[in-house]
């Protein structure tokens, strides 16, 4: 690579970097750069995956505060996460390298009509809870980090992790999107808290991912590009958990959904 392409790439990572603290879809912005520059898509998806764990880790360090008596629930949820990005890089060294072209657009579409559902759904959660808890005789009180959950929401909270796991190991672009959608839409906590909830996750997600593509097939990756994006998203996750924090819900969900369509049309493009 040429130093301007290099100098690009480091920009690529820190605008990835910070995306992914806010929101995730960060690998949107690298990916293509890497496609531009000539690199085979499953080379570009993994290397990827190995340059973005620096801007994982400072992303999370970022969101400390939110992730306060969360640590109990986030040991739950790690196990299938790990099994989820286990299957998703395995179908990766396996599949056809364009089968995630016609995969992922589905999946960000309903993601997007998650996010935009969210408020009134998570309303008609909550009353719902409440009109249980007081046909049972029993005082409502709103869900916080302390509460046990249901049997039947934990399951499924799990099975969302899982299958967000699989994609995030198979492609990872907008895995962060599609993780707080369905977390906001099940999970009855603060949109903020369950930012650094989901990014914990997808630096669980990438970090296994990334050594099985390292440990299987390190010769298909690019260390120069990882090299590159690894310094850019570090310095990006890091300011961008800064910020992301200071922004509004409905900042936040907008920035999602704007996103969610903009990874749609580069990925339908490439």
């Amino acid at each position: 690579m040429e130093l301007w392409q290099i100098a690009l790439i480091v920009l690529a990572g820190i605008g990835a970097g910070g995306i992914n603290a806010v929101v995730g879809s960060g690998t949107l912005i690298t990916f293509p750069v890497l496609v531009a520059f000539g690199v085979p898509p499953v080379v570009s998806t993994m290397s990827n995956a190995v340059g973005l764990i620096p801007g994982n880790i400072a992303s999370s360090f970022g969101y400390r505060e939110e992730l306060k008596g969360q640590w109990r629930r986030i040991l739950g949820f790690v196990p299938a996460s790990i099994l989820g990005s286990l299957t998703g890089a395995y179908l990766l060294l396996h599949l056809p390298e364009d089968a995630f072209e016609t995969i992922v657009p589905v999946l960000l579409v309903v993601a997007l009509v998650m996010v935009v559902a969210q408020p009134a759904l998570s309303r008609h959660l909550k009353s719902r809870a409440v009109r249980r808890a007081e046909k049972a005789g029993r005082e409502h009180v709103a869900a916080s980090v302390g509460d046990k959950l249901p049997t039947g929401r934990y399951i499924l909270i799990l099975l969302v992790v899982f299958l967000t796991a699989i994609y995030g190991g198979y492609f990872a672009a907008a895995q962060g999107i599609i993780l707080i959608a369905l977390l906001g839409l099940i999970l009855p906590d603060e949109l903020q808290r369950l930012n650094g909830l989901k990014n914990v996750l997808v630096l669980v997600v990438n970090t296994v991912s990334a050594s099985t593509y390292i440990i299987v097939g390190h010769d298909r990756i690019n260390w120069i590009a990882v090299i590159c994006i690894a310094i850019g998203s570090l310095i990006g996750g890091y300011f961008g958990a800064r910020v992301g924090r200071k922004f509004s819900p409905v900042l936040l969900r907008t920035i999602i959904v704007v996103l969610g369509l903009v990874a749609i049309w580069r990925i339908l493009t490439l």
